[in-house]
């Protein structure tokens, strides 16, 4: 009942394929930092393998036939793929869903102030966080900011080295008595997360001369006004690119794990994979799922069945209940990570139902918390079928619960995709200091998830 450690098992070449595999994801997860960021990875990389956008499909008329590589950014901020399969598209697809948001913080609409010679932008958190993890440490700047004139400007400042880079002040420990007395959620408050971009105050200005001397200079470099501020999606994450961890370096510290490294394993598996199908495959790449995958890019949206609805027209049917039988006999791994075992913390772990690091991918029966509330809970028809898939394609894999029972918990878009009737698990990623400004994964469980996942595609449904 226990699993092994997969790293006792490589050979050579397995070795030698893992790690460029690692090298290959922690790329996309330091050229991806935001989730349009991630989007426009995954369509230069699905266009680079064949893939063709199903917007100018449906620009052509053009009729979908089996063995057909699509794909749809939604938004910029969401993303599918799709190999079309031999069999009738009413037999279902085997889905992988991954998210690519992860918590951050967010640029306010009317941001920017000055306070005693510093300027500032006031930001709103974004996801769970623990805030007192965000003070004193290198902040970066990503996103768009979209003028009245139609123009779209990408932002990234403070991840080449020559970058300047953004700062949250947190209180000296000579002056910290009554800090040190607050809860670790008191000791930094939401409205003190406040970013720090400039103490230069521009010259013969008498009111808010720092404030003006910065705006002169987005102004300068980027045409932008203040007022550009309010059609703007800047988002403040960590600055840096991700970093190998330990002598063996056998783990990656980095940015957006959560949920970045069951995405770009489920985005690799659909274009690596070879042939045509005889069951059409899926990958989607969600937003919006740190907030309860709302608004129109997350997966409690209409956007997925309104993209098969698309994708069932070019492929000449227009059935209402096509769609609604492709998506029921569909089947699907909620690539989700899992919270790792931390020694540490051992407390809040039940550790017979606790994902360890170093074996493989982590199966969920199901999240939720107390009495598995807003939980999927997997079938038990279901989950044998994927133990056996595991088994015949040589993937280490676990199973574990979120934590104790009490202790806490989490969801994942698994249930959203469950109210189609469709089987669905979550496997994922066992990851330390989830939702941290760096988290914590091991290559080996990233190699056994491209593993799980390129083997669901192949025989889910079989």
């Amino acid at each position: 009942m226990y699993a092994k450690n997969a790293w006792q098992q490589y050979s050579p070449e397995d070795m030698k394929a893992l790690e460029a595999f690692a090298q290959d994801y922690r790329k996309f997860l330091d050229g991806g930092k935001t989730e349009r960021e991630c989007v426009k990875e995954a369509v230069a990389e699905a266009e680079a393998k064949g893939f063709k956008s199903l917007d100018d499909v449906i620009r052509s008329g053009e009729t979908v036939k089996p063995g057909d590589r699509i794909y749809c950014a939604w938004m910029k901020k969401s993303f599918m793929a799709f190999i079309v399969g031999t069999e009738p598209m009413e037999n279902g697809m085997n889905i992988l869903g991954a998210h690519i948001d992860s918590p951050r913080m967010d640029i306010k609409q009317n941001p920017m102030y000055e306070d005693e010679s510093i300027a500032y932008l006031d930001t709103h958190y974004y996801g769970g966080i623990k805030k007192y993890q965000w003070v004193a440490l290198p902040l970066a700047m990503h996103g768009v900011v979209a003028k009245k004139d139609g123009t779209c400007l990408e932002v990234a400042i403070g991840e080449d080295p020559a970058d300047p880079i953004f700062y949250i002040s947190d209180l000296l420990i000579h002056l910290s008595a009554d800090q040190m007395q607050k809860s670790a959620r008191e000791v930094i408050e939401g409205e003190a997360l406040n970013v720090i971009i400039g103490s230069m105050p521009l010259k013969d200005e008498e009111k808010e001369p720092v404030k003006k001397a910065v705006l002169q200079l987005l102004k300068d470099k980027y045409g932008m006004e203040e007022e550009d501020f309010l059609s703007a999606e800047l988002e403040i994450v960590p600055a840096g690119a991700s970093r190998e961890v330990g002598f063996d370096r056998s783990l990656i510290a980095g940015y957006g794990h959560d949920d970045r490294v069951c995405a770009y394993p489920s985005l690799r598996a659909i274009e690596d994979y070879e042939g045509v199908p005889a069951r059409t495959l899926c990958a989607i790449l969600t937003d919006k799922e740190e907030i309860g995958s709302v608004g129109a890019t997350g997966m409690n949206s209409n956007f997925f069945e309104n993209v098969i609805a698309e994708l069932l027209h070019a492929a000449g049917i227009d059935s209402n209940l096509a769609v609604r039988r492709m998506l029921r006999n569909s089947y699907m791994l909620s690539s989700d990570v899992s919270a790792g075992f931390d020694p540490n913390f051992a407390s809040v772990f039940e550790k017979k139902n606790a994902a360890f690091l170093g074996k493989g991918i982590c199966f969920n029966k199901f999240t939720g918390r107390g009495g598995k509330s807003g939980s999927n809970d997997a079938n038990a028809e279901y989950v044998a079928q994927v133990r056996r898939i595991m088994d015949d394609n040589g993937v280490d894999f676990q199973t574990a619960e979120l934590g104790r029972v009490d202790a806490g918990g989490g969801g994942t878009i698994a249930y959203m995709c469950a109210k189609y009737g469709m089987n669905v698990i979550d496997a994922g990623i066992a990851v330390l200091s989830m939702h941290a400004p760096w988290e914590l994964i091991s290559k080996a469980d990233l190699w056994e998830g491209y593993k799980c996942y390129l083997a669901f595609l192949k025989d889910a449904g079989k």
